[in-house]
């Protein structure tokens, strides 16, 4: 077998990428997506040779129009292949900081109808069921400064 041809038969996930915002006030920004029943943090789908970091960053600025930094990698979330998704999903969150309230933002009306910021349990509530376990991920990440990994639930 060629090299080519070994690298042609691994197997092949999607990859994701998404910032989580917080206001002043220490509430989660999450974003309503047109084509969903469940909120999620601004983030999508990383492109062909785009580090993870790079599509976190892109999609906050497609999506609410903020130029941000990735900060820390806060969760790595994976996703075994289910139902309509043949294929399973690795998804990274990293620290978007804190972004002063609504007003500034610019919502990607092709794709969102709404943002709000939620206390963690509420945006926790407001999740897939599958991904909701990143919100109280990612809230201690960023209070013990360790990236927090969830296997496949």
């Amino acid at each position: 077998m060629s090299q080519a041809e070994w690298f042609a038969s691994l197997p092949t996930f999607y990859a994701t990428a998404a910032l989580l915002f917080t206001d002043p006030g220490d509430r989660v920004l999450l974003v309503k997506p047109n084509y969903r029943d469940h909120w999620n943090l601004p983030g999508g789908i990383m492109e062909a040779d785009e580090a993870p970091h790079e599509c976190a960053v892109r999609e906050a600025a497609e999506e609410i129009g903020v130029t941000a930094t990735a900060g820390e990698l806060l969760v790595v979330d994976w996703l075994a292949a289910e139902g309509d998704r043949p294929r399973a999903t690795i998804s990274y969150i990293f620290d978007g900081g804190v972004v002063p309230g609504l007003d500034g933002l610019r919502l990607q009306a092709e794709e969102l109808d709404d943002a709000r910021f939620w206390t963690w349990e509420e945006a926790e509530a407001q999740m897939w069921a599958r991904t909701a376990a990143r919100i109280p991920a990612a809230r201690t990440a960023r209070d013990t400064g360790r990236t927090v990994y969830l296997p496949a639930r």
